[in-house]
């Protein structure tokens, strides 16, 4: 008899909490007298969860920390270098996201960031010298994945730059040459482009460009077109790669955006990378003086030195693009719900999800073992070929199962994650199509050229 007057007691006393007004419509819907025996019947435990759904419920559940780098790969770089990765992580957050999709459905680019991304001091960043940091390739990995990760458009700009452009003067150019150029364009003052693909060549500029080069005297004349051409459009310098009508190879230029006979044009309408300004460019009898020659770049292999080296940062872009998904994919399941629960509960969703970080982790670690090689000094083409192969397919299928959880929301540009669809089409295009890389990769495990 005691513990049904302490039940109905306490029950009475959580009643007189409620105004009279609540208690009147409560009685109408109930039968009050009915439920105070109910409650009687009911044991300590199953009346103190009630008591406790009463007054406001069950702790609210923990949702674990929205993480795409599961096997923790960042942790492996060294105090510095973390810090280094943080750093531009947060600018990406601050300064970058908040932006993106604006700049992106505009079709321009964000101007007033490059001074702030020049405080980070990160172009350049494995060159030793030349004002440039001299850290690892690895790190420089990372910080293309997570620039790739909030805006893969941003991520390219700085490609663009530190990579194709900075690299072909540090690989490529005279001791004079790097001393003029690379200080400012570390410090982002001098924005460089980089200008191999042509309008009907892509794929076969190793033995096809049609922008050729004669020397007249200390002066090149230089004809041609160049099309899809990164930063292009407000660029101060484009890096010219151009067949020579004498010897037939192929020689790279330093061509400044005053030269006569340069001209570069915007390219509209792209449904992907918007925010890059890529151009078509055109030159007419362009004049450059063999002082902007690059004098070490005398056939496509020296190009090609350049595309080895920036390949395997775009296979750290695909990551970033991927795990920018996949994390937006993870946040929203969460917070979107479903049948009285977040999606992230059902079990197809779940099974979804880790497909998608299955392949991000694959992807993370061969991209790790990548850079690896490159800082001991072992990698070759095949070697970044075939991460280009793998971890843009790869990053096409994460973000397309991340559209799918979004539903009719991934279609729209607000959820973010359309951008990212489009944006890895251009990813999974550039710096060598799936196949051209294939057949790199095919050319050195079975020791025959298929290509024609």
């Amino acid at each position: 008899m005691k513990n049904i007057l302490k039940k109905i007691s306490g029950f009475r006393t959580l009643l007189q909490s409620i105004d009279l007004d609540q208690i009147s419509k409560l009685s109408q819907k109930v039968d009050l007298p009915k439920m105070v025996g109910l409650v009687s019947q009911m044991s300590e435990s199953d009346l103190s969860k009630m008591m406790g759904m009463l007054k406001g419920g069950a702790k609210p559940k923990e949702i674990p920390a929205v993480n795409g780098d599961f096997y923790e790969l960042g942790k492996t770089l060294n105090p510095k270098e973390r810090e280094i990765q943080l750093k531009v992580r947060e600018f990406m957050e601050r300064e970058i996201k908040p932006i993106a999709n604006d700049y992106w459905n505009r079709a321009e680019f964000p101007m007033h960031i490059i001074p702030k991304m020049a405080e980070l001091n990160i172009a350049g960043l494995t060159y030793h010298g030349y004002d440039c940091p001299g850290h690892s390739a690895l790190l420089e990995g990372f910080i293309a994945m997570e620039m790739a990760r909030v805006d893969t458009s941003i991520s390219t700009f700085f490609g663009v730059q530190s990579g194709l452009s900075m690299g072909s003067i540090y690989l490529c150019g005279s001791e004079e040459q790097k001393q003029t150029w690379l200080p400012k364009m570390q410090k982002l003052e001098k924005i460089g482009a980089f200008g191999l693909t042509e309008p009907e060549v892509g794929s076969g500029v190793a033995g096809g460009l049609t922008t050729t080069c004669k020397r007249e005297g200390d002066v090149w004349k230089i004809n041609g077109q160049k099309k899809w051409i990164g930063n292009a459009t407000f660029s101060d310098i484009t890096i010219i790669w151009a067949r020579d009508m004498d010897d037939n190879q192929v020689k790279g230029f330093i061509v400044r955006k005053e030269n006569p006979g340069y001209q570069a044009e915007k390219m509209q309408d792209k449904m992907a990378l918007r925010t890059v300004q890529n151009a078509l460019i055109t030159l007419t009898n362009c004049e450059v003086p063999e002082s902007d020659r690059l004098q070490e770049a005398n056939s496509f292999r020296d190009t090609a030195k350049v595309l080895r080296m920036t390949r395997a940062g775009v296979a750290w872009q695909a990551v970033g693009c991927a795990r920018g998904a996949y994390e937006l994919a993870l946040a929203y399941t969460n917070e979107r719900n479903q049948f009285g629960r977040p999606i992230a509960s059902f079990q197809l969703v779940q099974d979804l999800l880790v497909t998608m970080l299955g392949d991000l982790t694959a992807m993370q670690t061969m991209v790790f073992r990548l850079s690896e090689m490159q800082d001991q000094g072992e990698l070759l083409d095949e070697h970044a070929s075939l991460a280009k192969v793998f971890c843009t397919l790869r990053m096409r299928s994460i973000v397309d199962h991340a559209r799918e959880l979004f539903g009719g929301n991934g279609i729209l540009l607000e959820h973010s994650i359309a951008r990212f669809v489009a944006d890895a089409e251009a990813v999974y295009s550039y710096e060598g199509t799936k196949e051209i890389n294939s057949l790199i990769v095919g050319r050195a495990i079975t020791g025959h050229s298929a290509f024609v």
